[in-house]
């Protein structure tokens, strides 16, 4: 019998799992970078409030249809909820003001208030959510594998594809719009795959943590580089890190590996942080004042470009 790391690999519950773990890893950063740069951090989580509700909503319609699994509708539920719950949420982030913070909280409220209202009327309880809200590796099938995959590389194609577009809306929105960008459309594929990210990751870590995932490893890579792409490039690849090294960890320990995943993301988080100051310290005994000015006096001229070395805060 194969032990070890050999016993893992070889393990049909883990190669799924460790398939969408490397999905979800280097996908959710990408949407994230995207979030950061909006300022626009916790929308992840907020979309996870309204995804519940899909959850239950697609466990209703499967019931209603005598589909088994009983909860083989629920992936399919969240997306369209999901989607749908972005776009609207956008659309009240564009009203802005009171009345739009208050509408934002309803939604959230009711999304989980929704999922377990909806959850009851399909015959299950709450505790069926649970898997959702934390994950539930053990629960993954390869169907769920491949779904995740082409959600992923939705993801993907709009997130890289669209890369420039996405950067100068998401930096500085005035200005995209005097230069003649879609500016809502541009919102609205943010939105979208904002809600599908939230949806893809929802088996690795759940919906109450995915927008950790999302944001942990870009402020990650915020401490070590100031360009978008490289922030990306290395948000995705902490992304990876982090997930697979959960995974591991709950092989050899029977702990939570939602938890586990966000937990190793933070503390990686921290070391980031303390080898930062180093970092930044080595950048400017090598780097002249000359051309701090230099970059500091073209500022506008690169807002629209992702390779520049603008800072996301």
């Amino acid at each position: 019998m194969p032990t070890g790391f050999l016993a893992m690999i070889t393990d049909p519950l883990m190669q799924r799992a460790l398939l969408i773990a490397i999905l979800v890893g280097a996908c959710g950063p990408i949407v994230g970078t995207y979030l950061v740069q909006r300022r626009l951090s916790l929308l992840g989580d907020g979309v996870g409030h309204i995804a519940l509700t899909g959850v239950a909503l697609g466990w209703l319609i499967g019931s209603w249809l005598h589909v088994r699994p009983a909860d083989a509708l629920a992936i399919p539920g969240a997306v369209v909820v999901a989607t749908l719950g972005s776009i609207l949420i956008e659309v009240v982030r564009r009203r802005g003001g009171t009345s739009g913070d208050l509408a934002l909280a309803l939604m959230f409220y009711g999304g989980i208030a929704g999922g377990v209202l909806i959850i009851g009327l399909a015959g299950g309880t709450s505790r069926n959510l649970m898997g959702y809200l934390f994950g539930s590796i053990s629960a993954v099938t390869w169907q769920d594998v491949a779904v995740t995959a082409v959600l992923c590389a939705v993801i993907l194609i709009v997130g890289l594809g669209f890369k420039s577009a996405l950067f100068a809306v998401s930096n500085d929105e005035d200005f995209a719009v005097a230069s003649g960008m879609p500016v809502w459309a541009l919102n609205i594929a943010i939105s979208i795959v904002a809600a599908l990210t939230v949806t893809v990751a929802m088996r690795v870590v759940g919906l109450l943590l995915v927008s950790a995932l999302m944001i942990v490893p870009v402020a990650v890579a915020q401490q070590l580089t100031h360009s978008f792409s490289r922030t990306m490039l290395i948000a995705s690849i902490v992304g990876v890190i982090v997930c697979l090294a959960g995974l591991m960890f709950t092989w050899r320990f029977d702990v939570a590996p939602g938890a586990t995943i966000v937990v190793i993301a933070i503390l990686v988080y921290l070391l980031a942080a303390l080898i930062h100051p180093l970092l930044h310290h080595r950048r400017n005994g090598h780097r002249p004042i000359k051309q701090f000015l230099r970059h500091d006096g073209e500022t506008n001229s690169i807002q629209s470009n992702p390779d520049s070395n603008s800072v996301i805060i």
